[in-house]
């Protein structure tokens, strides 16, 4: 059997891992089950003292399985949440260990493939970790790579996101183009600018097709965040006066209830108190008492999940409902296509921006590019894309695995480097 080499796609909502030899085309590996994608989550359960991977722990969480869940571990990379811990049952633990511990449930699928080798991979990173911190992204890679080592993977190399689904896409190519890619991913949004065709598909170094890469913090993750903020978060509290009418409760509390790696923060006996208090002091409780209700059942999450659920409902639909029911909470939130788009305009906007960015970098305008190729599960969002293929009006517009175009793209890149 040849020796096959490995590329991991660690995402902020899915992952993927791919097996490729050299000059083949690569394959993604079952992850669950027979699924070749995982859900970026983990599920610590107290009633059987066992972690719980991908849609087993969302499940888990979801039927209200006493434990703790996490997910969307890949956005706090590089932050200061890094240097915390956080408790897991009785055990404190970092989030380097716990994104360590998912790489580590990656690893063991890899190992169960024949071939399947983890000493030398390529794991795919955003163009920008963090945005304007050079330090701070440098020290989020630095923290993956520590936390990949941790998990059993040795020689590992990274390549960008975007530039890994354009290797994927090349495959599919009979000629030269220019391409822009356009990754919208759970954390992230990534572009590049570069030369594609098949003979320079043979080429190993591939660092003079690659005119440019940019990026910015914004993904899936923080379209669900506004239209949260902006839809479900007034029900629970957020605009609320105080009963004098003097001032609005404080914020952050709806905030980060709104921001899938900020809600486990929240519980804590402190928020507990400080959200008892406020409802005393609030001239409408009863939005509060919804939010303490989210609070004490440990609800955050699945709160989330309703929310995500009714974007997707929006990429074909003009109306959805965001509902959350369970014992002592009835919520059911409509939401328009109209109210969403109004809601993450800003977001979109700071996409075009580092479109154009990456336009500029390379020297070439719009009209120059000849393919875009769409990646990402954010690229199926109508205003998104919309605003990312409209200035290229001449281009083919190729929609690329949005899920798995990633991960194979490494493993292509893994072929070429170690084979």
């Amino acid at each position: 059997m040849p020796r096959l080499f490995c590329g991991v796609d660690f995402g902020t909502t899915n992952s993927t891992v791919g097996l490729a030899a050299p000059g083949a085309a690569a394959a993604l590996v079952p992850v669950e089950g027979d699924d070749v994608t995982i859900p970026s989550a983990m599920f610590f359960s107290f009633d059987d003292g066992k972690v719980h991977f991908g849609r087993d722990g969302v499940g888990q969480y979801m039927e209200g399985v006493d434990g703790r869940f996490m997910r969307a571990l890949k956005s706090i990379l590089g932050s200061s949440l890094m240097k915390e811990t956080t408790l897991v049952g009785r055990d404190r633990l970092t989030f380097q260990r716990l994104i360590g511990r998912f790489l580590e449930h990656l690893r063991q699928k890899l190992e169960a493939q024949p071939g399947g080798d983890p000493d030398q991979v390529v794991f795919g990173r955003p163009v920008f970790f963090v945005d304007g911190d050079a330090t701070a992204d440098r020290a989020a890679q630095d923290q993956l790579d520590e936390a990949a080592r941790g998990a059993g993977f040795r020689h590992i190399e990274f390549q960008f996101e975007p530039v890994a689904a354009a290797m994927h896409f090349e495959r599919s190519l009979d000629r030269e183009a220019l391409a822009l890619v356009v990754d919208i991913g759970g954390g992230t949004s990534d572009f590049c600018v570069l030369r594609l065709s098949p003979e320079r598909a043979a080429t190993a170094d591939r660092r003079a097709d690659i005119l440019s890469t940019s990026g910015v913090h914004v993904g899936g993750t923080d379209f669900d965040r506004w239209m949260s903020i902006a839809t479900v978060m007034p029900r629970l509290g957020l605009g609320t006066m105080t009963k004098d009418g003097k001032r609005h409760l404080p914020v952050w509390y709806f905030n980060d209830m709104a921001t899938w790696h900020r809600i486990n923060q929240l519980y804590t006996p402190k928020v507990a108190r400080d959200i008892h208090g406020l409802m005393r002091e609030a001239a409408e409780p009863d939005k509060l008492a919804l939010y303490q209700h989210v609070l004490e059942h440990r609800s955050g999450h699945r709160l989330a999940a309703r929310v995500e659920q009714g974007k997707i409902e929006l990429t074909d639909a003009d109306a959805a409902i965001i509902g959350l029911k369970e014992p002592g909470l009835s919520l059911a939130v409509p939401v328009t296509r109209a109210e969403f788009e109004a809601a993450t305009t800003d977001l979109v906007r700071r996409i075009g921006a580092a479109i154009d960015e990456a336009l500029v970098q390379a020297g070439v305008i719009a009209a120059d590019i000849d393919t875009v190729i769409l990646t990402g599960g954010g690229a199926l969002v109508p205003l998104v894309r919309a605003a990312t293929t409209a200035p290229f009006a001449n281009a083919t517009i190729a929609q690329s695995d949005r899920f798995g175009s990633v991960g194979l793209g490494l493993a292509v890149d893994a072929a070429r480097r170690f084979g």
